[in-house]
């Protein structure tokens, strides 16, 4: 799908549909799907790698009780431990939030 256009992979994107019942129904119980973007490194050092991944959490954690388009950053450092700083909020929304993704994806086709 990464070689068609993108009418093509739009029209398509239900092929996806049994990979995401499965990582769904994989599960373990009472955990939720999340996307998040993984940013790691010594970034004092370089730029750091980020890593945009689907991942299982547990609902009784921070990333896993957000709601509707509410906002998650969780800080991890020597300094905090296994235990992050979590800063938590209102996100944009989700045509709001489209809108940046579909410039994102737009720049990157630039490059």
């Amino acid at each position: 799908m990464r070689s068609g256009s993108v009418e093509d992979f739009l029209s398509n994107t239900t092929k996806l549909d049994p990979y995401y019942t499965t990582e769904k129904s994989d599960q373990k119980e009472n955990h939720v799907l999340r996307y998040i973007g993984d940013l790691y490194g010594d970034l004092q050092q370089n730029k750091g790698k980020l890593d945009v991944k689907l991942v299982s959490v547990a609902k009784d954690t921070p990333l896993g009780s957000l709601k509707g388009s509410d906002a998650i950053f969780e800080i991890y450092t020597e300094s905090y431990g296994d235990q992050p700083l979590v800063i938590q909020g209102a996100g944009a929304g989700a045509e709001v939030t489209a809108r940046g993704v579909f410039g994102d994806i737009l720049r990157l086709t630039k490059k």
